[in-house]
């Protein structure tokens, strides 16, 4: 992130409709987006998926095709065709939005022709534990992409360009992972189940002379092809750590300019975070998840919760150079596999928490922008329907007190359970302040000071219609309702 107070969204949720639209409506809302204040987008893998125009883009086949060839029954993907994705990029950037990529490297699914291979099996729940002896298993680890005949690679894929597997179609019953002969498990991984090497599908050995080679010339090809800024790497903590700055260098590289990275790194324990960022020297940032996990707690717990700590613990308190703060994405979401839900209410307090404060790199999630509305299947068996309420008008306030009023010294008011507030300051360039005031508990109030004497100031969330005066040394009293959260800018 070069720009001052740049804000990101993540322009997917996992149950959009699977018309071919994404790309489109991305065009058409771009110069909307940049006026609103974000000046990055994270798009969703924009390459065919096992599930062709049905994949949200994590159940990888084909990288190089981007919705150009007639593959897994579709020519497009998801979201559009590559003449689509292109147009959606360069008009985002044309309006003076960065683009970043989702990348997935660590796995691919949907294999064209089965092979035999030896293999043997380990416990799903303990990587370090084998469960049976050695033996023939066969696999779908043969990739020949016959839709795209060899066009940008003519490299196939088979099961020597892999660690292992969960399926093997000589015993279909037996849960198992099975690590093909001669491989190990990746170190450098999190510690999860005996380390969390193997997460889905058809596991890439990253440390393969070929796949190394491969996996390089794609990233060539897809910033030459694409022109994006950077990427967002899916499910890093599954692959060694290292392979990610190595890889993102040669794209740098290649590409002759800078690349962003974030990573997702989907662990509540901070410490595995930090050990990420060691590792690779802090050249990826990492989405902020022991943040959301405060704010889905805070948001289930009611006045019980104590505002105090809603940073405890998190990246964005600790190392806040490079954590990318959030509160819901497409695997929180409801009835997704990490569903972890941040509760209606508390979702404003929460993007102010991420929005207007001075640390972090905040990301917004579409559906909580838009809304959305969808049906699915829950861990229970049951189906359910969902409706997430769209907070657009409140972000925009929001975006816009950011770029406004987001500048100076921060001074946070953190002495009180329930209610809680901080200001900023302003600067020459950016002057006027800022005050934020809110509460999980009644009605909430904070003396603060925002720097500037005998100012008028008024709740820009509408909240509360009475404007707020300083006094001669720039302190006034701010207000907020119960459950909610107010902003104070300059009435002028």
């Amino acid at each position: 992130m070069s720009e001052p107070n740049g804000v990101m969204m993540q322009y997917f949720h996992w149950y959009l409709p699977p018309d071919g639209s994404l790309w489109n409506e991305l065009t058409e809302k771009a110069q909307e987006l940049a006026q609103a204040g974000i000046t990055s987008l994270w798009l969703p893998p924009a390459y065919k998926g096992k599930a062709g125009g049905y994949d949200v883009g994590y159940g990888v086949y084909d990288m190089f095709d981007l919705g150009e060839f007639d593959q897994k029954g579709s020519v497009r993907t998801k979201y559009g065709t590559k003449d689509e994705y292109i147009q959606a990029v360069k008009t985002a950037k044309d309006a003076g939005i960065r683009v970043y990529a989702d990348v997935v490297l660590n796995h691919k699914l949907g294999g064209d022709e089965v092979e035999e291979a030896q293999a043997t099996p380990f416990s799903p729940n303990n990587r370090r534990q084998p469960i049976g002896d050695l033996r023939t298993v066969k696999v779908w680890t043969h990739f020949t992409f016959p839709g795209r005949q060899g066009k940008y690679s003519d490299m196939e894929w088979h099961w020597w360009h892999f660690d292992a597997v969960d399926y093997n179609a000589y015993d279909e019953d037996f849960n198992a992972v099975y690590l093909f002969e001669g491989k190990t498990f990746d170190d450098d991984v999190d510690l999860e189940k005996g380390g969390y090497d193997y997460l889905m599908g058809c596991d890439l050995d990253a440390g393969h002379p070929e796949v190394r080679e491969e996996l390089v010339r794609w990233g060539e090809w897809y910033v030459d092809t694409t022109d994006i800024d950077g990427f967002r790497f899916d499910a890093v903590k599954h692959v060694r750590a290292g392979f990610f700055p190595e890889w993102l260098n040669d794209c740098r590289e290649r590409a002759g300019r800078c690349l962003f990275a974030v990573g997702e790194y989907w662990s509540y324990e901070v410490e595995a975070l930090h050990h990420f960022i060691e590792i690779t020297g802090g050249d990826v940032n990492l989405f902020d998840a022991p943040l959301h996990y405060n704010f889905s707690q805070a948001s289930k717990s009611g006045n019980n919760y104590d505002l105090r700590q809603i940073f405890d613990n998190s990246l964005v308190q600790q190392q806040p150079a490079l954590a990318v703060t959030l509160v819901e994405n497409h695997d929180s979401q409801p009835l997704q596999s990490l569903e972890s839900v941040v509760e209606p209410w508390f979702k404003p307090l929460a993007y102010a928490l991420i929005l207007l404060r001075r640390d972090g790199y905040p990301c917004i999630f579409y559906a909580d922008y838009y809304g959305a509305h969808y049906k699915d299947v829950g861990t229970d068996g049951n189906e359910y329907e969902i409706w997430l309420d769209s907070h657009k008008w409140l972000i925009d306030k929001f975006l816009e007190a950011r770029r406004t009023y987001g500048y100076g010294d921060q001074y946070d008011y953190f002495d009180h359970a329930n209610t809680m507030g901080w200001t900023r300051l302003g600067t020459q360039e950016h002057p006027g302040g800022m005050a934020v005031v809110l509460t999980n508990g009644d009605n909430g109030r904070k003396r603060m000071e925002v720097g500037q004497p005998n100012k008028t100031y008024i709740d820009i969330t509408e909240h509360i219609s009475e404007s707020v005066t300083t006094d001669d040394e720039g302190w006034a009293e701010f207000h907020c309702p119960a459950g909610s959260v107010s902003v104070w800018v300059p009435q002028d």
